[in-house]
């Protein structure tokens, strides 16, 4: 159980950030990067609901918020070989496979795409599209955290990032009216 009952603490005044288990990191390692752009992420997706109140993809949504949360418990306990007083939070298989029969879900009501979208339509998928960027930049520090020598991260950390931008562009697309209303690119359009 969480409790938070004072929100400073003064801990981070000299620009470090406490991990779940323990230590602290520079506020600029990749490891808070990751995990503070997961956060980002998920405030992205926070300001999409607020266009998604009473579409059925707004349960999807929410839990997706609370997985990502999971997530940054996840990036922010640091595997080591000690044992931890009690079981970490880790992002599992059956989060990733939520995602990919969502992910089928909402697809199956689009049509074939016979061009690339660009961001656009309505306010919801113009909010989703932007959710997806955040998403890919986020996977982007988490794959280059899992090169970096004594840096471990699940495999089911990587494919949940990979899995939720393709998500939000499937959610974006069905939102714009299941495609009718994607803004389509035109190649060479202005030239």
């Amino acid at each position: 159980m969480v409790v938070l009952n004072r929100i400073y603490t003064r801990t981070g005044d000299k620009g470090t950030t406490a991990l779940a288990a323990g230590g602290r990191r520079p506020k600029h390692d990749l490891r808070i990067e990751a995990f503070g752009t997961v956060d980002e992420t998920n405030a992205c997706i926070g300001m999409v609901r607020l266009h998604t109140k009473d579409l059925p993809i707004d349960a999807m949504l929410n839990r997706i918020q609370n997985d990502l949360f999971d997530l940054g418990a996840d990036l922010a306990t640091v595997e080591t070989d000690k044992p931890l007083p009690y079981e970490p939070l880790r992002i599992t298989q059956g989060q990733v496979d939520r995602l990919e029969r969502e992910i089928d879900e909402l697809n199956a009501e689009l049509s074939p795409l016979r061009s690339f979208v660009l961001p656009g339509g309505t306010p919801a998928a113009t909010a989703l599209h932007l959710a997806r960027t955040v998403c890919r930049r986020a996977e982007r520090n988490v794959v280059e955290l899992t090169g970096k020598p004594n840096e471990k991260v699940s495999p089911e950390a990587v494919k949940y990032l990979n899995r939720l931008s393709d998500f939000l562009f499937v959610a974006s697309r069905y939102v714009n009216d299941k495609g009718a209303l994607d803004v389509l690119w035109i190649p060479g359009q202005n030239r």
